[in-house]
């Protein structure tokens, strides 16, 4: 149950990261006590993932494990590509976030219950349950995100404007391709080193990646300065 409930907090905890129910968690407390916020999510998180678990969990008891494992992998691969996409709030749950109603509490349990249906975190939760401990997935995954959208609190009201928003949609990205083709090549390759490489290799290579575009999209920007600073000194 450990296992799980680590397993299962890391992986939601990465999801969450970029993802609507972060920007709801922000909106809502602009406007409302951050106790009052955190309690609404952990409500309707309990419920939304308690049925994600007993879905995954049933779904477990009737698929082979080699078969949850390419599923699952393959899933993971397609959150990767979720999140890179990006996420953003619909007009109605702008409308939801900005409410000022007569119960702050209801009014963001019932918003963050509507949101999560459906979302990637509770696929996740769901493909996590088919083949770990329920309890440790429901416990990992329900702290996990109310983790992950309280610190999407803090960070909204102390370091949001020092934070690319696109920085933290590629880093949670990376890492659910890592979980992916970590998950997918063990179950495909069992008892071979192929999955930890891989993952390994994906991590390195993004790393690189990040470290090379960014000289660049720096260096593409100094010559456009420097263009300007001319022309403002040049009296012609």
């Amino acid at each position: 149950m450990l296992a799980a409930l680590l397993l299962s907090f890391g992986v939601i905890f990465v999801a969450e990261l970029g993802d609507k129910s972060q920007l709801m968690a922000m909106t809502f407390a602009l406007r409302y006590r951050w106790w009052v916020v955190v309690g609404g999510i952990t409500a309707a998180t309990t419920v939304v993932h308690l049925v994600s678990v007993a879905v995954g969990h049933s779904l477990g008891a009737a698929l082979p494990t080699q078969a949850i494992g390419i599923v699952g992998g393959l899933a993971f691969i397609g959150f990767a590509a979720w999140t890179l996409r990006g996420d953003s709030l619909s007009d109605d749950e702008q409308n939801k976030a900005g409410r000022v109603g007569a119960s702050a509490f209801l009014a963001v349990m019932s918003a963050f219950f509507l949101a999560e249906l459906g979302d990637k975190t509770m696929l996740a939760t769901i493909t996590l349950a088919t083949d770990n401990d329920w309890v440790g997935v429901w416990i990992g995954s329900t702290v996990g995100m109310v983790a992950a959208d309280a610190l999407a609190i803090v960070v909204g009201a102390v370091l949001g404007k020092h934070l690319p928003e696109r920085f933290i949609q590629l880093a949670a990205a990376t890492l659910f391709l890592v979980f992916g083709v970590l998950l997918l090549l063990d179950s495909l390759f069992p008892g071979t080193p192929a999955g930890p490489i891989a993952a390994a290799a994906v991590l390195a290579v993004a790393v690189v990646v990040g470290i090379v575009k960014r000289p660049a999209r720096m260096s593409g920007v100094q010559p456009q300065e420097s263009a300007t600073q001319s022309m403002e000194s040049d009296p012609r």
